[in-house]
């Protein structure tokens, strides 16, 4: 017995000592919305990626502007030599040979070039890597849109469930009281077993609910965490859900004109016309005349290069301006050309389908919303209906003139109704949110 008491005991030890650790690893913090966001755009791991992506294109912009700085390079040789054949008689016949003074050779030096113009390649890379820079920054402002939007619905859908649990936990305390009043009139005789069986079975099935709403707390909570770079032990707590009354709508074409200036998909589609018709500058510059200053100087030991030779250091440079022509692009270069032209057309006609599309986004969740409004007074409306209609159904029942189905039908629609409200709300914001997201304002 003695054994036992004290396993008891111990056991009872370790799970305290669990649960301690659990409460201080879990750490409750209360964000706004705007405060989500800040930590989206610090932490997000998708967003860090597009940071690199757009340091990576400064250092091309960088690295295209160093083609405009002279070529320099150095060399060094060793080799070793042998004798001079002079093929006095013939290339057939045995040749003599001229001892050389010295059969080991070293030599060094350097060149340099300076492209004084090869068609614009240059200037044409330049502006294109400044495009590419271009389109990197405006695709990080879309995955940032995206994200924020994305962490938006987590959060909405959290406060959501948070004040479905606060409302369904007052009713559960509601149908608890109704159950008790039954069960007393059971007892005096009033009303049958099956009511109370009815009330109970309406209790179990609310309590159910508040299990599955505490789940999707905890499913939102996690999903903003992954989202924000947070612990999954952080337990997140939003802001209490505002009643004040939401932004009011602008006219259609105003959000439109707003979503041609400011929408990253957009500007990305305009800039990606524009790098294509860079590149077909670029394909015609590999078929231009190329110009430029060269020189190059070289120390050389010995001295072989003419008769007679000397066993001494010498030196010997050259300098002046070097042309070229690629003939062959006559022929090579015009398919690229011609490919860099087309292309330039399909991303012409892929831009106009973006503005489409960005068109029918901005309708969308520009009537979406103004529905959303609409539901919202509706919602209020309702409310209003059924606390009557329970309250008529209420004092009917407890009077013997109704039966226990009504008094359950018109409890759950008043939470229902409550339920509907405060979704409508949220989904009101959330609407909101999607259309400033498509006009670019997130």
């Amino acid at each position: 017995m003695y054994y036992r008491n004290k396993k008891f005991v111990l056991t009872c030890s370790l799970l305290f000592l669990l649960n301690t650790t659990n409460a201080q690893q879990t750490e409750h913090i209360q964000l706004s919305l705007s405060q989500i966001w800040d930590k989206v755009v610090t932490n997000n791991k998708r967003l860090k990626m597009q940071d690199l992506k757009v340091l990576r294109t400064e250092e091309g912009i960088k690295d295209a502007k160093a083609e405009r700085l002279p070529e320099i390079s150095a060399e060094a040789e060793y080799s070793k030599i042998t004798n001079l054949p002079i093929y006095t008689h013939g290339l057939l016949h045995t040749p003599d040979q001229y001892e050389l003074p010295v059969h080991t050779s070293y030599s060094f030096g350097g060149e340099t070039y300076l492209n004084l113009y090869n068609g614009g390649k240059v200037s044409t890379k330049i502006a294109q890597e400044k495009k590419e820079n271009e389109i990197a920054v405006e695709q990080k402002n879309l995955s940032t849109e995206e994200i924020k939007l994305r962490a938006t619905a987590y959060y909405l859908d959290l406060q959501r469930s948070m004040i479905f649990k606060e409302l369904l936990l007052k009713d559960i305390s509601t149908q608890e009281k109704q159950l008790s009043e039954i069960n007393q009139l059971l007892k005096n005789g009033v009303v049958l077993k099956s009511d109370v069986l009815r009330g109970t079975l309406q209790l179990s099935r609310q309590r159910m609910s508040l299990l599955h709403l505490d789940n999707d707390i905890l499913i939102a909570n996690q999903k903003l965490n992954i989202l924000t770079g947070m612990p999954d032990q952080t337990v997140i707590e939003p802001e209490k859900a505002e009643q004040a009354e939401l932004p009011v709508l602008k006219s259609y074409t105003e959000y439109l004109t707003d979503a041609m200036e400011h929408s990253p998909a957009f500007k990305i589609s305009e800039k990606e016309a524009q790098l294509s018709k860079l590149n077909i500058k670029s394909a015609k510059a590999n078929g231009a005349l190329k110009l430029g200053l060269f020189a190059n100087y070289n120390y050389s030991y010995p001295q072989i290069l003419i008769y007679p030779y000397s066993v001494a250091l010498y030196g010997i440079g050259f300098g002046g301006i070097k042309a070229s022509y690629p003939i062959s692009s006559l022929y090579q270069n015009r398919h690229k050309v011609k490919a860099a032209e087309i292309q330039y057309k399909h991303q012409e006609v892929e831009h106009a389908d973006t503005e489409d599309k960005i068109r029918q986004e901005v309708n969308e969740a520009f009537l979406r919303y103004r529905e959303s409004l609409t539901r919202i007074d509706v919602a209020r409306e309702n409310i209003s209906q059924a606390t009557e209609n329970l309250r008529i159904v209420n004092n009917t029942y407890f009077n013997q003139l109704s039966l226990i189905t009504d008094l359950l039908d018109a409890d759950t629609q008043l939470l229902q109704t409550r339920f509907d409200y405060a979704a409508a709300r949220i989904a009101a914001q959330l609407q909101y949110y999607q259309l400033q997201k498509a006009i670019g304002n997130l």
